[in-house]
């Protein structure tokens, strides 16, 4: 587990920077594979237990395109600002509305932070609603299946419109 040891933050406001190997970030069954080293860099804020931090991550992603299934690479950079607090179990739970505060904050448990949690859920946040490898990428005949960023194939994909059926018997009786 990749963890930031809160004992050692004594002042107010320090900065973190490490690069990780991209095999050391874990990336469970994914959308995703990490395939460069992850740069990780962030200030911490520290009030009394609560802390934050401001910063971003960078490396890249493969990821596979949503037209033609390939694999490509794709540089992602995403800066953060999260809040942490402790994890303090909750005695008696009271239904309330999600505030905006709710959304940037985190919880800590035993004078760690996962920054390997923070790292994977940033890496999720950046990924494009429909990865493509190329912003023209043809994607697949939908008849035999073949890439055709890498060529044409042989079909000859045709669908007659039955509602158009009556004009088709017009055109070829003249």
């Amino acid at each position: 587990m990749l963890a930031l040891n809160l004992q050692t933050i004594k002042s107010g406001r320090e900065r973190f920077e490490r690069v990780y190997p991209a095999d050391v970030v874990y990336s469970r069954n994914d959308d995703f594979k990490i395939v460069a080293p992850v740069e990780l860099g962030f200030d911490i804020y520290k009030d009394k237990d609560q802390y934050r931090l401001v910063g971003k991550v960078a490396t890249s992603l493969e990821l596979n395109c949503s037209r033609c299934l390939e694999p490509f690479v794709a540089a992602t950079e995403t800066a953060f600002d999260l809040r942490y607090q402790r994890h303090t179990p909750v005695t008696n739970p009271v239904e309330r509305e999600v505030e905006e505060d709710d959304l940037t904050t985190a919880f800590y448990e035993n004078e760690e932070i996962d920054l390997g949690q923070l790292m994977h859920e940033q890496f999720y946040l950046a990924l494009p609603m429909k990865p493509l490898c190329e912003e023209a990428c043809k994607g697949l005949c939908s008849t035999c299946g073949t890439n055709l960023n890498r060529g044409g194939c042989q079909c000859h994909p045709r669908w007659n419109d039955p509602r158009l059926a009556v004009l088709e018997a017009l055109k070829k009786e003249s």
